[in-house]
């Protein structure tokens, strides 16, 4: 019976010491979160419920969409960094994230250590808005507006990092002018306010710009591209509306937290791989202006060297133009 009792014993201890590789074999075998670091309705909760609906079906669990806002996106990527590296904790995010280390003096968490990229999902311009009663016809005459009204002309943003953020400050940068930047915590809020006249511009990723485009609640001057979007084609590209500089490009990726096992980073990938080549996602996409990554630039190594080369282009870029650090809140 002793014998027995110590086998069991042994045999109890030896799977709690089982390689966390071995026991994600089976992954996943219950839901999973995916947290979106910014508010419900706006462009990043479009694609992060977009992956969450189709990694469901892929993996066989429920993919639970978490928005957690705050600070330019900082706070949900936080709150990913810090999760446990099981897997059952990722994270959905764009370009802001190569930015936050350029822009915030007190992040909790190395960007370039924190993470595991789990592969790239989509890319596209911004486009350039404002409030459908404002007196501008086209691009020219709201660059000259912008120019006279100064600090009185309002444009929102999704917290410093974002990628509403920073168009708006490249845009402001370009026309040599101050504007009142007005807070949110995401672009859904900001274009609910938009929409009502509450603010005058906005800078929003075409996923959710198009169908407010499209539905005649607000006016389009630009898209931040070097080409037009099928999509919106009477709307002009930023050469065509005279500030060929104006280019800010989205991307979206998928993470977990560092040290996953490298299962769940192929099953992951894999399913993303197999999304972004359904012919309904690609409508989906193209009908929002985004079209997903080349095959080349899938896979998780690709996905890590691009989000390096951001953080490094994001540091030269607000270096150049005078922004510093401050504190993310």
């Amino acid at each position: 019976m002793r014998v027995r009792s110590l086998i069991a014993v042994l045999l109890v201890f030896s799977m709690g010491l089982m390689p966390v590789s071995a026991t994600a074999q089976g992954y996943p075998d219950k839901p999973i979160i995916l947290i979106v670091p910014f508010a419900a309705g706006g462009p990043s909760d479009t694609v992060g419920r977009l992956v969450a609906d189709n990694l469901a079906r892929s993996l066989g669990q429920q993919v639970i969409v978490e928005n957690v806002g705050g600070a330019g996106g900082v706070l949900g990527a936080e709150r990913a960094a810090k999760a446990a590296p099981d897997g059952y904790t990722l994270l959905t995010h764009h370009g802001a994230l190569a930015a936050a280390p350029s822009l915030y003096a007190n992040l909790r968490y190395d960007t370039k250590t924190a993470f595991e990229p789990l592969g790239l999902v989509n890319t596209g311009p911004m486009v350039l808005l404002s409030k459908k009663g404002l007196e501008t016809a086209n691009a020219k005459e709201l660059f000259a507006w912008l120019k006279a009204q100064g600090s009185k002309a309002t444009v929102g943003f999704a917290g410093v990092g974002s990628n509403s953020y920073i168009c708006a400050t490249l845009l402001q940068q370009l026309l040599g002018v101050k504007l009142a930047m007005v807070p949110y915590r995401g672009t859904g809020p900001a274009m609910i306010d938009l929409v009502a006249g509450q603010i005058d511009v906005l800078c929003d990723q075409a996923t959710t710009a198009v169908p407010q485009i499209q539905g005649g609640t607000v006016k389009a001057y630009a898209v931040t591209s070097s080409e037009r979007l099928d999509s919106i084609k009477d709307v002009p590209s930023a050469k065509e509306a005279g500030l060929p500089d104006f280019s800010v490009t989205i991307w979206n990726g998928l993470y977990a937290p560092k040290g996953v096992p490298s299962v769940v980073v192929e099953k992951v990938n894999a399913a993303i791989g197999k999304m972004i080549t359904d012919p309904t996602i690609l409508e989906r996409f193209a009908a929002t202006g985004t079209t997903p990554f080349p095959a080349d630039m899938r896979s998780p190594s690709a996905h890590a060297k691009h989000l390096n080369s951001e953080i490094a282009r994001f540091a030269t870029m607000f270096k150049a133009v005078g922004v510093t650090p401050q504190e993310a809140k």
